[in-house]
């Protein structure tokens, strides 16, 4: 029997199934990628009687998929929390799916393991840009050493940084790397201690942050503002944490980011105010992306639709309407 671990490759991925392993240790595959590579399931190449363990990749892009591997016999675990659509049903799937607005699927599986390794899943939520989530399972354990929570959000941040790009070659280090390197680890501080990759990871955000900060914005409304970076790796990099990082030092307003893909596609990351009168999924699934309430994206935006989604989004923020 051979085991599958299937993960998306952003902090939240990386945590949820970093939990799980210190439970239930095994030897697995790996299939993993940069953030936006979602649709995972199709490279598994599982057989009948072998497992899959799959964690934070939205349903939809995985479904032919995963009937698939239903039907030739693998027993599959799935945990995610994105908009599922049709939930199958079979007796050989074991699917958790919550899309509730303050959970990810780091805090999913530490419901399934009653907290065993609950510090990780604070870990996955401040890299999911839930602090709020983050904070409540720390005061539930115990924790209140301040110094120790600002520790574990930047490594949270930095994991979930360090996953987008197009493809790996934008980013500091290969996903599965990482979550090896996490591996020996059911301590954070330990892992913050132990060697290179927060520090690494740290410098290379702070860079690409600060200049993404000096680019102008291109739509800078009442309600909504939109950035063009451009066509550049730290581009890549850093178009999720700038988007956290500018609707946390303005959170009145809607923060969208676009950054090149080719010459025909922007890669759209957005962020929306928690009492926004519209959601982040509905402004992009107009434009052919996803996700959740608060944090939305989309993978291939014509160029020339940039200006109507920037002027869908400020009429959405102040209407409701998209």
């Amino acid at each position: 029997m051979t085991r599958y671990d299937v993960f998306n490759g952003d902090a939240d991925g990386i945590c949820a199934l970093h939990q799980w392993r210190l439970a239930h240790p095994a030897q697995t595959e790996l299939v993993t990628g940069v953030k936006r590579d979602n649709a995972l399931l199709a490279r598994v190449p599982a057989q009948s009687g072998d497992e899959v363990c799959a964690f934070d990749i939205a349903l939809p892009g995985n479904l032919a998929a995963l009937q698939a591997l239903l039907a030739r016999g693998v027993r599959v675990r799935y945990v995610d929390h994105h908009e599922p659509g049709p939930r199958p049903a079979h007796p050989g799937l074991e699917l958790l799916v919550d899309t509730a607005p303050d959970v990810c699927t780091s805090v999913l599986v530490n419901r399934l393991l009653d907290g065993a390794h609950r510090r990780w899943a604070i870990v996955g939520a401040f890299g999911d840009n839930l602090a709020a989530t983050a904070r409540r399972m720390a005061d539930a354990a115990g924790i209140t050493d301040k110094a120790r929570m600002v520790r574990w959000r930047e490594l949270g941040e930095c994991l979930n940084y360090n996953a987008y790009g197009i493809d790996e070659r934008d980013l500091v280090y290969p996903p599965a790397e990482l979550f090896r390197a996490l591996q020996p680890y059911a301590d954070p501080d330990a892992f913050i201690d132990s060697g290179p990759h927060l520090e690494r990871l740290r410098e290379a955000r702070k860079a690409d942050l600060d200049r993404a900060l000096r680019v102008a914005p291109l739509l800078d409304g009442k309600r909504a503002c939109v950035r063009a970076l451009p066509d550049e790796r730290w581009s890549r990099r850093v178009i999720g944490t700038l988007a956290n990082v500018l609707v946390d030092r303005d959170p009145k307003r809607a923060h969208a980011v676009a950054v090149p893909v080719d010459a025909q596609r922007l890669q759209v990351s957005l962020r929306v105010p928690a009492d926004a009168p519209v959601t982040a999924d509905a402004v992009c699934r107009r434009f052919g992306g996803g996700g959740r309430r608060i944090a939305a994206g989309i993978d291939a935006l014509p160029p020339t639709q940039l200006a109507e989604f920037a002027e869908a989004l400020e009429r959405g923020m102040s209407t409701g309407a998209t």
